[in-house]
C-alpha cells in the first residue's frame, strides 16, 4: 500500500487514513490508494464498516489542482466516489480542518459524515473558474435543499460546522476525540448494514422543487456581480440540473460543465492567480524567522487606521487605536463600532461576535501608549513631514525588538526609516481602502529591513487572511506607480477625443467593477491634485475640475455629477464643455475613439511601466504585479492581471502599438521598456522569466 494511506483496524473497522501533507490533497496516488483499500475493505468479512479519515491538520482540503491542464489519470475522482457507492458496508467521513472542494465530494461520497466542531466546509471551485466536477452540485442539494446549496457552491464560501449539522451535511458533531466518535457512530450504522447514499435521497430536493421561482430569484441575486465571469452561472446551470434531471445524467452534465470551464480561457487565468497568490508569499533567500505578534497599535484613526485596525481585529489581535486628541479618537471608535454594527445588521457576523471583534479594538491618546506593541502601523495623513516625525518618536518609544510600519502609498520608505535610530525596524506595509476588506498589502522592503522584520510582516499580513506582495522601495512602488501611467492615459485618451463616462464603460466592459473616472471621483480628485502640485507635475482637465471645486462624490460632482444621497455618476456637460476646451487649447482635433483603442491606451502604458518594475527588481517576479492588480486595483480575476493579459496578447503586438503610441503622442515614457522589447525579440513572454 502506498504510503500516502495508513490502514488499520479497530475492532470490525478499517480506518483508512489519507496522510498526504500539507492539505492531503486528493493526488492520483491518493485516489489509486483509496480505491485499493475500498475493495480490500468491502471483500474483507470480518469488518462491518470502514471510516476515512486523514492525518496532520485537516481532512482533504482539495483535489491537487496541479494535476488540472493534465491527461487524466485512472482512478478519477468520480471513480473514488463510484466505488463508495458501490460499497456493501458503510463508510463513515471524519472531519475536521478544511474539508474543500474534492474533500467534500469524498465526504458527501461517503454514508455517513461527522465532524469536528472547528471544521469549515466548502466548495471554492469557483474562485478558480471551475465547478464541482465530482458530483458536488448534485449530491450538495441532496443534502441540504438546492438553496442552500446554491448559495454555498456560487459563492465559494465555506460554512462552519454547526451550520452544516443544522443544514443536514454532516450527521453528527464529535464532541471530544474525532476517531473515538467515528467509530462509535461506524459500530452503529453496521448493524443496519445498509449503506446511505445521497445519490438516492431526494427528499429535500422534492420539499423545495416546486417553488422554482424562489431557487431563481436566489440565483439571479448570487450572479449579479458576476461580472464577465463565467463559473458563478455554469454553477446555476449544474445545481439546476439536480432538480431537473435524473442523478447520473445530472452527474454527466456537470461534468461537460467542468470539461469546458477547465480547458476554458477563464479558469486558466484564475489559477494562474492561485498560484501566484502563494508564490509571492515566498521571498527567494529569506529564511528568518518572525517575530511574535500579539499586540499591535495603529497611530491614526482616520479611514485607513480603523480599517486597518478591523483587519487585526478579526484575526484575533488586540489593537490600540491611538490619536492626537479625544474627539478624534472617539470619531475614529465610533467609525469602528458603525463597521462592526454593519456587519451584524447584514449576517455577515452575529452580534456577539461582532461585539467580541469590536472589544479587541481600544483607543488611547499620545504615541506614548504604543509603547508595548510588537507591531506599530502608522496611518497617518500622507505627509513626508508628517510620517518621518511620528515614525522618529515611535523609535524611541517602543522596544528595540517591535517592528515599525508605514502604510504609505507612494513616499520614500528608506528616506523614513532614515529618520529612526533603528532603519533596520522599519518597513513599509500599504494597505488598500478599505483596509478591511481589500485583499492587498503591499510589503514595502527598505534598504536596511532586517530579514525577521521582513518575514514579520509577510506572517502577519497572511495571518490576517491578506495578499501579501514584496516590492522594492520607489515613487507608488509597484501599484500606484501604474495606476499613474494609467491615470495619464485616461487624461490623454479624454483629450484625443473620448469623454468620461466612455472611457469608464470601455473599461467596465473589459472587467473592471468601476471605471477610472468613478473610481477617482470616489478616492476624491484632490488627493491627486495634492500630489501633483507636491511633484510639479499637472493634468489639464483634473486639475480644471479641481480648480473649480469638484473634488468627486464627497462635493457632489468630479467627473460625474451625483445626486444627493446617490452615488450613481451622471454626465455632466460642464464636465464635457471643459474636456473639450482642453483639447482645443492643446491644438488637439478630437476624433472618436473605440472601446478597443480606449482599453489599450490604458492598459499598455501599464504593462510598459510593468516591464521596467521588473527591470529595476522593484517585483521580484511578473506574477507579483499580477496579484498586486487582481488582489488591490480590480483587474478581473478572469484575465489573469495585466502581465499575464500582455503575454495572452504577444509581446511583439504590445511592443508594436506601444511604439506607435509614443510616435503619435511624442511621449518617449511610452516607448516599449527594453525587457519587453528583448522579451517580444526571442518571442518570449513575461512568464518565461
Amino acid at each position: 500500500m502506498d504510503k500516502v494511506l495508513n490502514v488499520r483496524r479497530q475492532d470490525s473497522i478499517a480506518i483508512l487514513e489519507i496522510d498526504s501533507p500539507p492539505v492531503n490533497a486528493l493526488s492520483h496516488a491518493v485516489r489509486a490508494a483509496l480505491v485499493e483499500a475500498l475493495d480490500s475493505a468491502d471483500h474483507d468479512p470480518a469488518l462491518d464498516a470502514a471510516i476515512i479519515a486523514c492525518a496532520g491538520r485537516t481532512f482533504v482540503a482539495g483535489s491537487d489542482i496541479r494535476e488540472f491542464g493534465k491527461p487524466r489519470r485512472a482512478p478519477l475522482l468520480s471513480d473514488v466516489i463510484d466505488r463508495l457507492d458501490a460499497m456493501s458496508k458503510p463508510v463513515v467521513a471524519a472531519l475536521f480542518g478544511t474539508t474543500l472542494g474534492g474533500g467534500l465530494e469524498l465526504a458527501l461520497g461517503c454514508h455517513y459524515r461527522i465532524a469536528a466542531s472547528t471544521t469549515q466546509l466548502g466548495f471554492p471551485e469557483v474562485k478558480l473558474g471551475l465547478i464541482p466536477g465530482a458530483g458536488g452540485t448534485q449530491r450538495l442539494p441532496r443534502a441540504v435543499g438546492p438553496e442552500t446549496a446554491l448559495t454555498m457552491i456560487v459563492t465559494g464560501e465555506p460554512i462552519a460546522a454547526e451550520a452544516a449539522f443544522a443544514h443536514g451535511l454532516v450527521d453528527e458533531l464529535a464532541d471530544g476525540d474525532l476517531e473515538e466518535a467515528a467509530i462509535a457512530l461506524a459500530q452503529r450504522v453496521a448493524k443496519d448494514n445498509t449503506p446511505r447514499r445521497l445519490r438516492d435521497d431526494t427528499a429535500k430536493l422534492a420539499a423545495d422543487g416546486d417553488d422554482r421561482a424562489r431557487f431563481d430569484a436566489t440565483a439571479q441575486n448570487l450572479t449579479k456581480r458576476a461580472r464577465g465571469l463565467k463559473a458563478p452561472r455554469a454553477c446555476v446551470d449544474s445545481v439546476r440540473g439536480a432538480l431537473d434531471l435524473p442523478f447520473d445524467e445530472g452527474l454527466e452534465h456537470e461534468r461537460a460543465i467542468f470539461r469546458e470551464l477547465v480547458a476554458g480561457d477563464q479558469s486558466k487565468a484564475q489559477r494562474y492567480v492561485f498560484f501566484a497568490e502563494r508564490a509571492a508569499a515566498k521571498v527567494p533567500g529569506l529564511d528568518a524567522k518572525p517575530r511574535r505578534v500579539a499586540r499591535v497599535a495603529i497611530i491614526g484613526a482616520g479611514t485607513m487606521g480603523r480599517g486597518i485596525a478591523v483587519a487585526f481585529a478579526d484575526a484575533g489581535l488586540a489593537v490600540t487605536l491611538i490619536e492626537t486628541d479625544d474627539d478624534a479618537l472617539q470619531r475614529g471608535l465610533d467609525a469602528v463600532a458603525a463597521i462592526y454594527a454593519g456587519a451584524a445588521q447584514r449576517g455577515r457576523l452575529t452580534p456577539d461576535e461582532a461585539e467580541r471583534r469590536r472589544a479587541r479594538i481600544g483607543g488611547a491618546v499620545g504615541l506614548s501608549e504604543a509603547a508595548d506593541a510588537d507591531l506599530v502601523v502608522e496611518a497617518v495623513f500622507e505627509d513626508f513631514e508628517l510620517k518621518r516625525d511620528v515614525l522618529s518618536e515611535l523609535a524611541g518609544l517602543t522596544r528595540p525588538d517591535a517592528v515599525l510600519a508605514t502604510n504609505t502609498s507612494y513616499l520614500d520608505v528608506d528616506a523614513l526609516a532614515a529618520a529612526t535610530d533603528r532603519p533596520e525596524s522599519v518597513l513599509g506595509m500599504h494597505f488598500f481602502s478599505p483596509a478591511n476588506v481589500m485583499r492587498l498589502v503591499e510589503i514595502v522592503r527598505g534598504a536596511k529591513s532586517a530579514p525577521e522584520v521582513l518575514a514579520t510582516a509577510i506572517t502577519t499580513a497572511r495571518r490576517l487572511g491578506k495578499a501579501p506582495v514584496v516590492v522594492g522601495n520607489c515613487n507608488g512602488f509597484v501599484g500606484n506607480r501604474m495606476l499613474r501611467r494609467r491615470s495619464a492615459a485616461a487624461e490623454q485618451a479624454l483629450l484625443a477625443g473620448a469623454l468620461p463616462h466612455e472611457v469608464d464603460a470601455a473599461m467596465e466592459a473589459f472587467g473592471f467593477p468601476m471605471g477610472p473616472f468613478a473610481v477617482a471621483d470616489l478616492a476624491g480628485l484632490d488627493i491627486g491634485w495634492r500630489m501633483r502640485k507636491a511633484q510639479g507635475l499637472k493634468a489639464a482637465i483634473a486639475d480644471a475640475l479641481c480648480e473649480q471645486g469638484r473634488f468627486g462624490q464627497k462635493s457632489g460632482k468630479g467627473y460625474f455629477r451625483y445626486e444627493p444621497g446617490s452615488r450613481k455618476p451622471e454626465r455632466d456637460a460642464d464636465v464635457e464643455a471643459i474636456v473639450v476646451e482642453a483639447s482645443h487649447r492643446a491644438g488637439i482635433a478630437r476624433r472618436a475613439l473605440s472601446s478597443d483603442e480606449i482599453v489599450e491606451r490604458l492598459l499598455f502604458p501599464m504593462i510598459n511601466e510593468g516591464a521596467r518594475i521588473l527591470e529595476e527588481g522593484i517585483a521580484a517576479r511578473p506574477s507579483d504585479i499580477d496579484v498586486i492588480w487582481v488582489n488591490g486595483y480590480g483587474w478581473p480575476v478572469w484575465r489573469g492581471g495585466p502581465i499575464y493579459h500582455a503575454d495572452a496578447l504577444g509581446l511583439a503586438s504590445v511592443r508594436d502599438k506601444l511604439a506607435a503610441m509614443a510616435e503619435a503622442s511624442g511621449d518617449e515614457g511610452l516607448a516599449p521598456a527594453r525587457l519587453l522589447v528583448r522579451l517580444a525579440e526571442e518571442g518570449r513572454g513575461f512568464g518565461s522569466l
